[in-house]
């Protein structure tokens, strides 16, 4: 092989390499990019199911909302939060109303019961929610108060 036909595939691979290099580099930060992207997408659930939950917890306490309604609601706030934070005892009671309604029927499903079995539903959550109110506004509060120590709250 002659050095000229050498130099010109030493050119060609350093040619290869550089380029190989800039698509490498390119690729790297568009990883970068995205991830930041992800985790600011992450911050902002995160912040969002916070308000969300200062909202119902709110709304609870103020009795605005039925505490069927409300503890569904902050039991699954919770867990997009943090599913650790449903098992925490304060808290428990969110979970507890979850568990003793969710056979009940709701949206389009409700509509198709008779009078008497939305009644008898009906007559279903009301003692679940006469039973529990008490300790529901509690858990209410004691979200309240979570919130009120910040972000550090979280861990």
């Amino acid at each position: 092989m002659s050095s000229t036909v050498a130099l010109i595939l030493l050119a060609v691979a350093v040619i290869v390499i550089a380029a190989l290099s800039g698509y490498a580099f390119s690729l790297r930060k568009e990883v970068k990019r995205r991830e930041a992207f992800r985790i600011d997408e992450e911050r902002r659930a995160l912040q969002n199911s916070l308000e969300n939950l200062d909202y119902v917890v709110g709304a609870l306490v103020q009795e605005q909302v039925d505490v069927t309604e409300g503890s569904w609601r902050c039991k699954v706030l919770l867990e997009i939060i943090d599913p650790s934070l449903t098992e925490r005892p304060e808290f428990q009671a969110f979970a507890e109303v979850y568990n003793r309604t969710r056979h009940l029927k709701t949206h389009s499903a409700r509509k198709q019961l008779t009078p008497r079995e939305r009644m008898q539903e009906d007559k279903e959550r009301l003692a679940v929610e006469e039973e529990m109110r008490s300790e529901v506004l509690a858990a209410a509060a004691a979200v309240i108060k979570w919130r009120s120590r910040g972000p550090s709250a979280l861990h």
